[in-house]
């Protein structure tokens, strides 16, 4: 048993992300979180990337109407990246937030959220997983070893959803994507909202997502309605300190271009600060 020990740890590490801290677990605030990706990971970070590229490249003809009519390089409306790995798939992400109200942010991600699914996802979902106690369990549990490349560690907990206890939250420590990014504005319109709108609406199984921007933790509640955009808090977030996009003019970076106005001082503000 002794022996099989590092090789059952080998091939996990092959498996399954992994976090490179000495400690084994999340790094403290301040500190960029140290990870040990696997094959699969990469995998699935370079297929969102090329999706994610590519839902961003088919609108050239905008691209280029919008870059001639403001004179900006068509790299500052949407671009792809050089970056390997995680970085690069943040980098990659960031394209959608240029040239873009949130609205369209948030349909542009759900759009690369369905390409990456076989035809009839959402209605195979449906009849797999009605919203009952049991599916919404179900999803907690495999939510966390499957999507902790994308978020990190996280951990399931009990919740009480319309006075039922049922074990379907997830805790997610120290979000992986809000620490990378650094922002508000991709956190609320490329993860938060559109994967509780993948969800709520196209998967049928109600899901709320409430961010923490103190200490970037997030806890997804399977079964719970989310709120309203005009009551829900993620929304009312202002920039945060670390924010690589020059949006701290702004007092509200999740809810950036809800006016077309001035568009061309506000596309400006989606260059990113070069270290």
């Amino acid at each position: 048993m002794a022996l099989g020990a590092p090789a059952i740890s080998f091939h996990r590490s092959l498996i399954r992300c992994e976090i490179a801290e000495p400690s084994g677990k999340p790094a403290p605030m301040g500190q960029k979180t140290r990870y040990k990706d696997s094959i699969f990971d990469r995998a699935f970070m370079s297929l969102f990337s090329r999706k994610m590229e590519s839902a961003t490249g088919m609108d050239k003809i905008l691209t280029w109407f919008i870059s001639s009519l403001y004179d900006l390089k068509k790299s500052d409306v949407g671009r792809a990246t050089n970056k390997p790995g995680y970085d690069g798939f943040v980098d990659v992400s960031r394209g959608v937030l240029k040239g873009r109200t949130p609205v369209e942010q948030r349909a542009l991600v759900r759009q690369v959220f369905l390409s990456i699914m076989p035809p009839g996802a959402p209605e195979t979902f449906r009849k797999l997983f009605p919203p009952t106690k049991w599916a919404c369990e179900f999803n907690a549990a495999i939510t966390v070893p499957f999507f902790q490349w994308l978020v990190g560690p996280c951990e399931t907990f009990e919740v009480e959803v319309n006075g039922v206890k049922q074990n379907s939250g997830v805790k997610i420590l120290k979000c992986r994507y809000l620490e990378n990014s650094s922002c508000a504005g991709m956190c609320v319109n490329v993860c938060k909202i559109p994967t509780q709108d993948l969800f709520t609406n196209d998967f049928g199984l109600p899901l709320t997502m409430t961010p923490n921007f103190e200490d970037m933790s997030c806890e997804m509640i399977y079964g719970l309605q989310p709120p309203s955009l005009e009551e829900d808090p993620a929304l009312k977030q202002p920039c945060l300190e670390r924010c690589k996009f020059l949006y701290h003019l702004l007092t509200n970076c999740s809810l950036y271009f809800v006016k077309r106005s001035n568009f061309y001082y506000k596309a400006n503000l989606h260059k990113t600060v070069e270290k």
